[in-house]
């Protein structure tokens, strides 16, 4: 039990498919696991931990931006003993060849933020994903048309800064977990990975819909769910 999740050691897997959105988690729950339980609802956010294809595997979402993907991913990794987070989230586009629906497997993460300096007194702002999550879920993509590269991952939703110039230090989009996910793993030993959905585009800008965000990413979950059964 920590402040933030009431579950007992062993009610967690040794992999958490993550989710920003709660109501990503409860769908990809309620669609995909079978016998699942709920081991947690601290502060509204479940935490559910069920069998696909006869593999155990907890679902949890992480809320939104740095600071909330930070605390999960440390409790987990550190309390609960998690060997593997695998985020599936949405993004937006930097790229109008990047549509609505793309996804891209996350090589790394740049950001701005202090998080790293202020957790660890590291001032790096690139942080790599697990290469070897990242081969095993782009082996489970089925669909030619996804990208693999750098994710920006801010701290203000509202980001004034230039698309361009992001676009520019190869950022293909944006996201707002991935620098805390990755450089907790880099820490602590573990492995973190990240697949994700264009919701939306800073060129186009069309966009989906929250019920969309909730409940139409299902190719995003299908690919982490099969790369569970592998790990």
């Amino acid at each position: 039990m920590t402040p933030h999740i009431s579950a007992k050691k062993g009610e967690i897997s040794k992999t958490v498919i993550m989710p920003g959105d709660p109501l990503r988690a409860k769908f990809i729950a309620d669609n995909y696991l079978k016998n699942y339980r709920v081991v947690s609802n601290v502060r509204g956010i479940s935490v559910y931990t069920g069998y696909y294809r006869d593999q155990e595997v907890t679902v949890m979402a992480s809320g939104m931006g740095i600071p909330s993907m930070g605390i999960y991913s440390y409790e987990l990794f550190t309390f609960y003993e998690v060997e593997n987070i695998i985020r599936v989230g949405s993004c937006g586009s930097y790229d109008a060849k990047i549509e609505l629906y793309d996804l891209i497997l996350v090589t790394e993460s740049y950001s701005e933020s202090n998080y790293a300096k202020e957790q660890d007194n590291n001032p790096e702002n690139v942080i790599k994903a697990d290469k070897l999550l990242n081969y095993k879920i782009e082996k489970k993509i089925k669909n030619e048309n996804y990208f693999v590269g750098r994710i920006f991952c801010a701290e203000a939703f509202y980001n004034a800064k230039n698309y361009l110039e992001l676009q520019q230090k190869g950022c293909l989009g944006v996201e707002m977990e991935t620098f805390a996910l990755f450089h907790n793993a880099k820490v602590l030993n573990k492995k973190a990975a990240c697949l994700l959905t264009v919701s939306d585009s800073l060129v186009t800008n069309e966009q989906t819909t929250s019920q969309e965000r909730e409940q139409k990413f299902t190719e995003m979950m299908e690919v982490v769910l099969e790369t569970v059964v592998d790990l």
